[in-house]
């Protein structure tokens, strides 16, 4: 993996000062998300408070970072992970929980960037990080993790020929994917909005946190240590063996897995110089009992923006989990809930003016050409990040690939090379990511009003003929 010059491998060694404010309290540590009502026992790791030397230390406790822990404990080499809050406090455990295959970048980006071959070779990576999260489930006997199937990906216009070429494309990369026509998909998302799909049969739908903690519980199972409330606050990179501070001890370790997204910017600054922030707001409603189930009769996860407006699933038997209104500066959720339940009743009209029992946000790192960063920044010093709007998938893949690495130097992680790390642009790449947002939100609102319009028009007509 090739650092971009302005953000030279050395700043890893500046130290940073410890930050007061990065130890939440237990009752604050999951926001208030459906998640943290419904999470499984979690009690606190201790922090790191005697040093340690270790084959392998992994800085950053979310799905990427416990993965490879997991991964290279299982394999009897000693490892220790640091997180400066608790386990996947932050986008592991508070995202919609969508397992899909593929990635942020688009199937034609990605074939433009590396050719058909490599992008079919990716493509199956992406299948298999998604069969490890359903292998994880099932083989460790994860609890509370309310598993369905099924993704559809959804049409607000009638723009069958394009979804249908999307279809052939997929399948020609190696993914099971059906086309779905307007009749069929308003048969069961009994919405006037929504016109054509693509069906994923083979992705699923989960608890994340719980997932997440369920890692870490197998993780610990092999003999890895965790440490929670332990900040990294400096790295050196340099000899055979390298050398963490935190607040309290030291570590020594051969390798360094750097697993961390948004939040890894005072440890190392290059690094998060290369992710736009993005958060996204997700509300859970109260119960809505048997209308539910009239409005919505898939139990699968729906995406109906290419963007993050909106991805929706059915929870907890009769609630909406409904999530959108994406921004790249990161705000109180409160004040998207009207926004958001006003989402569901222009779709859902039948379900009237859904009332929200739960509003949080969860930040994810979006990359310039929207892949993950996978690889090495230097001998013995690993990346895993970037995970954009397709982490469940992805933090599967890096955490597997570099474990691969570092305990038999398999180098299937190369396949990432081509996705170098790129400056995200600072203040006004983000200025410039929210503008791209706002305006691509209008376009498809215009674009759907049409599609409606034609439609209502074509009906018309047709009743006119009939008559």
């Amino acid at each position: 993996m090739i650092l971009p010059k302005q953000l030279p491998m050395r700043a890893l060694a500046t130290a940073a000062a410890p930050n007061p404010t990065m130890h939440p309290t237990d009752t604050t540590a999951y926001g208030q998300s459906w998640y943290a009502a419904t999470m499984v026992a979690a009690p606190p790791r201790p922090q790191l408070a005697v040093d340690l030397d270790v084959d392998v230390c992994v800085i950053g406790g979310g799905l990427a970072g416990l993965t490879a822990a997991r991964e290279v404990a299982r394999r009897g080499w000693s490892v220790a992970l640091v997180e400066a809050e608790r386990i996947a406090a932050n986008a592991s455990g508070r995202n919609t929980g969508f397992v899909l295959p593929g990635f942020a970048a688009g199937p034609d980006s990605l074939i433009a960037r590396v050719g058909f071959a490599q992008a079919r070779d990716l493509w199956g990576l992406s299948q298999a990080g998604l069969d490890y999260v359903r292998a994880s489930i099932r083989d460790d006997a994860m609890s509370e993790i309310e598993e369905g199937a099924g993704w559809l990906y959804v049409s607000k216009i009638d723009n069958g020929d394009a979804f249908m070429r999307l279809v052939g494309l997929l399948g020609d990369l190696g993914c099971e994917v059906e086309g779905w026509s307007t009749e069929r998909l308003r048969a069961v998302l009994r919405s006037e909005c929504y016109f054509h799909a693509v069906h994923y049969p083979q992705a699923i739908h989960i608890h994340p946190l719980n997932y997440a903690l369920g890692l870490a519980a197998a993780a610990e199972r092999d003999g890895a240590r965790i440490f929670e409330r332990t900040p990294a606050l400096s790295i050196d990179p340099a000899g055979v063996r390298k050398r963490i501070l935190t607040p309290a001890a030291r570590l020594r370790a051969d390798h360094v897995v750097l697993a961390g997204n948004v939040k890894i910017g005072k440890l190392a600054p290059q690094i998060a110089a290369t992710l736009v922030p993005v958060t996204t707001y997700v509300i859970t409603t109260g119960a809505l009992g048997p209308r539910l189930a009239e409005a919505i009769g898939y139990r699968g996860a729906v995406s109906d923006s290419e963007l993050a407006d909106n991805h929706y699933r059915i929870v907890g038997g009769d609630r909406l989990m409904w999530s959108g209104r994406a921004t790249t500066w990161a705000r109180n959720p409160r004040r998207y809930v009207r926004a958001l339940t006003a989402d569901i009743k222009k779709t859902y009209p039948q379900l009237g003016t859904a009332a929200a029992d739960c509003a949080w946000s969860g930040t994810l790192g979006n990359t310039v050409h929207r892949m993950p960063q996978i690889g090495d920044l230097g001998p013995g010093v690993w990346l895993a990040s970037g995970f954009g709007g397709h982490g469940l998938n992805t933090t599967a893949i890096a955490g597997n690939l570099i474990a691969r690495a570092i305990l038999d130097g398999d180098e299937t992680w190369r396949q990432f090379s081509p996705f170098e790390l790129v400056w995200a642009g600072g203040i006004l790449g983000r200025a410039a990511a929210q503008m791209f947002c706002w305006f691509k939100r209008g376009r498809e609102a215009v674009a759907e009003r049409r599609a409606r319009a034609r439609e209502a028009a074509d009906k018309r007509a047709a009743r006119i003929g009939r008559a």
